[in-house]
């Protein structure tokens, strides 16, 4: 501790005599504040100064330090007022992934502020004079190199979780002994009003502490001083002179509407009492609405525990929707007419949250556009300071511009009450932005009293059903609800309701995706949505009524998070997609995951999306699913078959090698696990001329099948279930077959003889040129397969209809090409196979040790092939190749509908 003491104070020091210069000295700072923490340097601790960020378009920025996963450190000059620059820290930190960096520190030489922007964003977690650095370095504990917990002094989600926790107790109080539900409610938010306003001075500080305390002495009663406080605060006629309400303005904002005082017990009046001690002022509420539903009707104080949607987490949907689309307009805006249109445009502009709940999303928003005026405002006063008369008193941005809909009516008065109180905060932070960048504006500025009545625009409705209110931005969390769960919590008569009202969505889909049709549906032409949503959004049904309804009807998606845990609740992990619905091919900047890319597609993939590719008559009927038997009884050992070939030769005929899955991610070469009794499409009376396997499939499977459902499986008993018959004839005209396991790691095909038959699980192309098995083992068919896929997992799921009968081969390859690919082919399956005999493993097992290493065998001879492949498409070394196949698809599908011959897999030109 005494060395530490000792350098720390040599730091102060030592930056006491440096002038300040940002550019000059910022490194040497940096350098002698890790020594200060216990490194040789910074350099030596692994920080990199002077770090490059991209931004948007081609620009690079760069970020003075960056120690990952620690630290982002941005340096500015002396004096430097720091809270402008906190929008460019924030942005350098969203664009820093992989690793993003636990904390940012904003510097100006004297004073530190650091930030933990998955704790809370605006308002640092602490900080820190130059002078009181040594009293206080434990703030800078993830400085050490060990890596200590710091410790902070301005945690606004300790408060929060505590002020939460401590008004919903009484809430619980007030139900437990007999109030009703409704009436507890709005007696407690009327609480939490006032204990906002007397900390934030709306109301005469400390006046409802003061009340508070009056009545636990008894001096009066709460039915009658509480209660007439509530009636003041809802009064729009002053108070008289000798009343103790004398100074009390009129609050309005619907929640004082109605006033039912209730008379509160001694142990309730100490628990207000208790809450009326937090620091107000300091409580986030932004997260105060969801902590305090959800420790509502708890028996244990459950706040503390509690999950709330980080404001980290609504930043990615209140950033691409609202925040940048206006930012970048402001910054473009070169005259004072515009500067002007664009201020009337923002005052006019409407927020929609259709699922709002206690109305996070919506604060937020509603803070976020009170800044953006005012960076409007001090570029207006910059640049033409003569102006100030045509700005005249305009009002401001009002918490009427945003409007909501949730489903449960607290939820709706908790959202009006945190728009409320968002109102003053805003104009306090606004005041004290203009006075940062020493404005003296000649402005009227709106006032914070009354509260905005918002009783029409946050409603209590079904937002599946109901109209919805015209918004340039609609942004939310609709519920999370898979599908498959819907009528059980839900109930068949709503779950049928809203199939009727969407009989374009066939399917049972997660129940979030109706927001998305909805949402798209009601955006005007270049108005924006950002909505979040499970996982599950990007795959398979969903995307298809969600995603691939907006992407096909106008909508752009221009940022996206394509999976992440959710903040809000716990195992859950979720999208957040961000779109644009125009008509106009405009520029959009596409991020995906934070990263700058070309475009963004409905599987949320900065990928060219294939989902939309045409299956081609020329490939149906070439690639089947192995057949399916129903019923165990079919598969026998080798020894048992051995048996009945002895007594009868003729056996032979009807016992195959099975062929499984498993078998195609191991070694099949090595002789296959299982055989199978085959009858095929044979009578009962041919099936039995084979006697012994006809008796062991009559003890073995008929007593399964006799209880199936299914007729036809009962009545066909010594049939496989599935039999595959096209497959079967299609196999007839070739000599062997490629097979791949349905889902792997590495979907690898494998030549495999004919007489192995295939189960469900294996997928199957008929052909038998190392041509074709070249192409389907190249990284050109790879691509396409997880372009396809209907997953989020690593592992691809094989699909005929999709992998394959989508896939275009190459139209117009030359024949020494095609010869070469057959060589190269035939060469890596040597090596594989020598190589899996050698070492006794399985193909997974060769390709997890060696094809992502570039000096193995392996690679070398997939490059060769690889570039072979590319030759016979005619891909180029710069092009895209799923842009160039999902084109190439497009084509061969027009050319079969016009009657033109196409090349397909394996035979001549057809048409």
């Amino acid at each position: 501790m005494t060395d530490t003491l000792n350098n720390i104070n040599k730091f102060v020091e030592y930056v006491r005599t440096l002038k300040g210069d940002e550019k000059g000295e910022a490194q040497v700072f940096c350098d002698r504040l890790f020594q200060a923490f216990g490194h040789a340097g910074y350099k030596e601790a692994g920080a990199e100064l002077e770090f490059r960020v991209k931004a948007k378009g081609k620009t690079t920025k760069f970020a003075d330090l960056l120690w990952r996963p620690r630290l982002l450190l941005e340096m500015k000059k002396r004096g430097e007022k720091l809270e402008k620059h906190y929008q460019q820290a924030f942005e350098y930190w969203l664009e820093l992934v992989p690793q993003r960096p636990k904390y940012v520190v904003l510097c100006n030489f004297d004073e530190f502020w650091i930030y933990d922007f998955d704790l809370q964003l605006r308002e640092p977690v602490d900080r820190v004079n130059l002078e009181e650095l040594p009293a206080r370095f434990t703030a800078f504990n993830f400085l050490f190199p060990e890596n200590r917990q710091p410790l902070f002094n301005n945690n606004q989600i300790d408060v929060t979780r505590t002020a939460a926790d401590k008004v919903a107790l009484v809430f619980n109080r007030l139900v437990e002994r007999g109030e009703k539900v409704e009436t507890a409610q709005r007696f407690i938010l009327q609480c939490v009003v006032a204990l906002f306003a007397e900390d934030i001075d709306l109301l005469p500080r400390g006046l409802f502490t003061e009340f508070l305390g009056d009545c636990q002495m008894n001096r009066v009663s709460s039915y009658d001083l509480i209660g007439g406080l509530f009636r003041q605060m809802g009064s729009d006629r002053p108070a008289p002179k000798d009343s103790r309400y004398r100074d009390v303005s009129y609050f309005n904002g619907g929640i004082f509407s109605v006033v039912e005082p209730i008379a509160l017990t001694r142990s309730e009046i100490d628990l207000l009492l208790e809450a009326a001690k937090e620091r107000w002022s300091k409580v986030e509420p932004a997260i105060f609405g969801a902590l305090f539903e959800s420790s509502m009707g708890k028996e244990e104080r459950h706040a503390l525990g509690a999950h709330y949607t980080s404001e980290a987490d609504i930043q990615k949907v209140v950033l691409p929707t609202i925040i940048r689309p206006w930012r970048e307009r402001i910054e473009a805006a070169k005259t004072l007419k515009d500067l002007l249109a664009l201020r009337q445009e923002l005052l006019d502009f409407k927020v929609l949250d259709p699922a709002c709940g206690s109305g996070n999303f919506l604060y937020v928003a509603y803070r976020e556009l009170k800044r953006l005026e005012a960076q409007l405002l001090t570029k207006i006063h910059e640049n033409f300071s003569r102006a100030a008369n045509a700005i005249g008193t305009m009002s401001l941005v009002k918490t009427s511009q945003f409007y909501g809909i949730d489903i449960k009516p607290f939820a709706v008065e908790l959202a009006k009450v945190t728009l409320m109180l968002a109102k003053k905060l805003a104009l306090d932070e606004e005041n004290q932005l203009l006075n940062v960048v020493q404005m003296n504006l000649a402005l009227e500025l709106d006032q914070a009293l009354p509260l905005d009545n918002l009783d029409r625009n946050i409603r209590c409705d079904d937002a599946l059903f109901c109209e919805w209110t015209e918004a340039d931005a609609i942004i939310g969390n609709p519920p999370f609800l898979g599908g498959k769960h819907m009528r059980l919590t839900l109930g068949d008569d709503y779950v049928d309701r809203i199939f009727g009202k969407f009989p374009e969505v066939k399917d049972s889909v997660d129940f979030c995706t109706y927001w998305f049709r909805i949402a798209h549906q009601h955006l005007g032409e270049n108005c924006r949505a950002g909505l979040v949503a499970t996982n599950s959004i990007s795959q398979g049904k969903s995307r298809k009524a969600a995603l691939d309804y907006i992407t096909q009807n106008g909508g752009h998606i221009y940022d996206a998070i394509s999976t992440q845990p959710w903040s809000g609740e716990a195992k859950v992990h979720i999208s957040i997609i961000n779109w644009l619905k125009t008509s106009d091919a405009q520029e959009l900047t596409y991020r995906i995951d934070h990263t700058i890319v070309s475009n963004i597609n409905s599987s949320l993939k900065a990928e060219v999306d294939v989902t939309q590719a045409v299956r081609l008559k020329t490939n149906l009927n070439r690639c089947f699913a192995g057949i399916t038997p129903v019923g165990t009884g079919f598969i026998v050992s080798l020894e048992q078959a051995e048996v009945w070939n002895k007594l009868n030769p003729k056996n032979r005929e009807v016992i195959r090698p099975f062929l499984e899955g498993n078998d195609l991610v191991a070694n099949p070469y090595r002789g296959l696990k299982n055989l199978i009794i085959d009858f095929n499409d044979m009578s009962i009376e041919e099936a039995s001329e084979y006697v012994q396997p006809f008796q062991w499939v009559k003890m073995r499977v008929k007593p399964e099948r006799d209880l199936n459902r299914r007729k036809v499986y009962q009545k066909y008993w010594w049939q496989f279930g599935e039999r595959r018959p096209a497959m079967r004839q299609a196999l007839k005209s070739v000599s062997q077959y490629f097979a791949v396991t349905q889902t792997s790691k590495w979907a690898i095909f494998l030549p495999c003889p004919i007489e192995w038959l295939p189960n469900a699980r294996t997928r199957v192309v008929t052909c038998d040129d190392f041509y074709i098995l070249g192409i389907l083992t190249s990284s050109t068919h790879q691509i396409w397969m997880h372009a396809q896929k209907s997953t989020l997992e690593d592992r691809i799921s094989y699909t005929h209809n999709t992998c394959f009968e989508t896939f275009p081969f190459p139209q117009n390859c030359p024949e020494k090409t095609k010869t070469e690919i057959r060589a190269a082919m035939q060469i890596l399956h040597d090596y594989r196979t020598e190589y899996m005999e050698r070492k006794q493993c399985g193909i997974t097992q060769l390709y997890n040790q060696f094809f992502d290493e570039p000096a193995s065998q392996l690679a070398k001879l997939h490059a060769q092939l690889d570039q072979l492949v590319c030759k016979a498409y005619g891909i180029k070394a710069n092009q895209d190749p799923l842009k160039f196949l999902l084109e190439l698809n497009f084509e061969v599908a027009q050319r079969e509908t016009e009657g033109l011959p196409v090349v397909a897999p394996c035979l001549p030109p057809v048409v």
